[in-house]
């Protein structure tokens, strides 16, 4: 696919915003700190108007607008030492492409990420330092049909999924002429934890954390270089709504083997599991399958818990930073593999189940005494086989089935299509919502080359099988 690139310029808040250091708290700075890629598309439209310059001048003016309120977005990071961040409020702005294709929206197909996205999502040149690298770039790019994708990138070290989604949505509301709905609340002092002032020593958690500890590594050997080298592919896989229903009946036919033993208080819905628990349990078997481990492989799967609502008190409305607290279940090969779905469902459930404000709390206070943080950190897009991996023999797999990702309407209409942007990292997977509403879910994964057709195998034979009990 042919693109070609008409222009990039920052855009900047419309009026003076607050300009200084913003201290970050210890749960912004660990696990993915790069950018987070999305991209919609939209039909022509006809009340698209000429000239052509009304949408990318209707985005670019609302965006200003919008980051007069999330001025933060327009700053930049700097290293502070110990592997730690600050942002810096400098209004310095958002990078805003332009672009064209002779490409149509039908040569798509289903819109599966591929490497065409490449050329629709906005690249971030981490061979710069990174105070010179915009937090937000958006890509705006016209099709031959009279179509556009409208694709973002957006620093992880900022924000989360929600506050991006709450980011683009009052942007949105802005283009369409509207009043911001929710007002982004700026203050972090609530995820910062106590008194930093002393890291000479790290001090113990109060709580055991073993997501802080380096993810299992393949039987027979000392690193995970050679696999992080690996290539890879992605797949979206749809699971129909009788068929998730067949996997829920599955998991939950061996619910009372594994959850009589959660202590009184639990928040979580004790009868049965959650579509979330079902479907990453799933996943998690048939990638084991698939990668062929031995019996006696540890393996961890990392799951992304929302803390705003479990915190004491919840977090005010429009908590805009990194709230998703990540937590890791764990378990062998074998183990995933013999015994039935529920097993997998009800480790991942387990690890869950620990997010409290305590627990939340416990773990910052951790990281705030570690003297370095790099350990913490996924720089697996700067080039580095530093930090934490979950690629073979682990996973991630983060939901966005409870978040509004869909219906994203600058004033000419809701998207046609949204998804991950570029997702190039083994073990990586989201589970999606279908756009329709039909009940059905998506599975966005990336695998190696080696192992992807025996796990589409897998996954949907396995729905079909009848548990035994």
């Amino acid at each position: 696919m042919e693109v070609k690139f008409k222009g990039c310029e920052a855009v900047k808040p419309s009026k003076p915003t607050w300009k200084g250091s913003l201290t970050l708290s210890e749960w912004d700075q660990v696990g993915t700190i790069t950018h987070i890629p999305t991209i919609y598309f939209y039909k022509s439209n006809p009340n698209w108007v000429t000239p052509d310059d009304v949408i990318p001048n209707t985005l670019k003016d609302s965006l200003a607008r919008a980051l007069v309120s999330f001025y933060p977005l327009a700053g930049r990071l700097r290293w502070i030492g110990g592997g730690r961040l600050e942002l810096d409020c400098n209004a310095m702005g958002v990078e805003f492409i332009e672009a064209e294709s002779d490409s149509k929206l039908e040569d798509f197909g289903d819109f599966s990420p591929s490497p065409e996205y490449n050329y629709l999502v906005p690249m971030v040149d981490y061979s710069l330092p990174i105070h010179e690298l915009p937090l937000l770039l958006v890509q705006l790019t016209r099709f031959k049909c009279g179509g556009v994708s409208l694709s973002l990138t957006i620093s992880h070290a900022v924000v989360d999924g929600p506050s991006a989604l709450h980011f683009i949505s009052e942007w949105a509301r802005l283009a369409r002429g509207e009043p911001l709905e929710v007002p982004p609340f700026l203050d972090r002092k609530a995820m910062q934890g106590g008194d930093s002032s002393s890291r000479t020593a790290a001090k113990p958690p109060r709580l055991d954390h073993s997501e802080f500890d380096q993810p299992p590594l393949l039987l027979g050997q000392s690193d995970n270089v050679q696999e992080r080298k690996k290539k890879t592919t992605v797949a979206m896989l749809r699971l129909g709504k009788d068929q998730l229903e067949k996997l829920k009946r599955k998991a939950n036919d061996s619910y009372n083997l594994y959850n009589n033993n959660y202590p009184l208080g639990s928040t979580t819905n004790r009868g049965s599991y959650t579509r979330y628990e079902t479907v990453s349990g799933h996943i998690w078997r048939c990638a084991c399958k698939a990668r062929n481990h031995k019996a006696e492989q540890p393996t961890a799967l990392g799951v992304c818990v929302d803390s705003r609502s479990r915190m004491q008190p919840p977090l005010p409305q429009g908590y805009f930073g990194n709230a998703t607290f990540d937590v890791i279940a764990t378990s062998h090969s074998g183990e995933l593999v013999s015994k039935p779905l529920g097993y997998a469902a009800s480790r991942i459930r387990e690890a869950i189940e620990k997010v409290s404000n305590d627990y939340v709390l416990s773990a910052i206070e951790n990281l705030k005494y570690q003297p370095d943080l790099t350990r913490f950190q996924d720089l697996h897009a700067l080039g580095s086989d530093q930090g934490p991996f979950y690629g073979n023999p682990n996973l991630g797999v983060v939901s966005w089935l409870t978040l509004p990702i869909y219906g994203l309407d600058f004033g000419w209409g809701k998207e046609i299509y949204m998804g991950p942007g570029t997702h190039d990292f083994d073990g990586d997977s989201l589970i999606l919502p279908s756009s329709d509403g039909d009940g059905s879910v998506v599975v966005a994964l990336c695998l190696q080359v080696a192992h992807m057709d025996a796990f589409k195998k897998h996954f949907y034979e396995d729905c079909l099988q009848v548990a035994h009990i």
